[in-house]
């Protein structure tokens, strides 16, 4: 494994209830393991999403896994080791809440990927970010005055308030509330183990 591999965010960190709270990287798990706060899954077979296929394991009995095809592992001294894909936090119960990041992928989300607008539903790339109050006019790049707009619809409100442009917002722009962690977590690496504790 590169060292690279090493220090990505490719462990799903769940609490004591399995229930999906954070990711690591396989250094922090490893560390995590040893010092026995955290225990690994060993998710067995293709299909996952039967209980009997994970077994927690011990930083002890880990270290005596066999490395499958297809894992990831790094070298030691006594051999290959495999990476674990999620472990499970021994004394933590919560799902902290977080709000989510202000970025274009989370105004889609906010606004059901319609125009503000018009009502239309959009189809990525159909659509862009629209200042309400022009950025020219000192409008904020923030969560109350950006929404989701056809790209149609923003290059001919321009530099304009909506109300200038003859246009009116569907509702007003307000910041998300705060949502359980694990509504937020995505699967970036597509690691199929992570399937059966995120949301679809």
């Amino acid at each position: 494994m590169s060292s690279s591999i090493l220090n990505q965010n490719i462990v799903l960190v769940l609490n004591r209830n399995w229930q999906a709270i954070n990711t690591r990287t396989p250094a922090e798990a490893f560390c995590q393991m040893a010092t026995d706060t955290a225990t690994a899954l060993d998710i067995q077979g293709n299909d996952c999403r039967y209980a009997g296929q994970m077994v927690p394991t011990k930083w002890e009995d880990w270290q005596k896994l066999p490395v499958r095809k297809g894992d990831a592992s790094i070298g030691t001294s006594r051999g290959s080791i495999r990476v674990p894909t999620v472990i499970v936090v021994a004394n933590f119960a919560k799902v902290p809440k977080k709000r989510p990041k202000f970025n274009s992928r989370n105004i889609w989300e906010r606004d059901g990927g319609r125009c503000q607008y018009t009502g239309r539903n959009l189809r990525p790339g159909e659509g862009n970010i629209d200042h309400v109050v022009p950025r020219s006019r000192g409008g904020a790049t923030d969560w109350e005055n950006c929404v989701l707009a056809s790209r149609d619809v923003n290059s001919r409100k321009a530099d304009r308030t909506p109300e200038e442009a003859g246009m009116k917002l569907l509702q007003q722009p307000k910041t998300p509330a705060e949502v359980p962690v694990t509504m937020l977590l995505r699967n970036v690496h597509d690691i199929a183990d992570w399937d059966p504790f995120l949301p679809n």
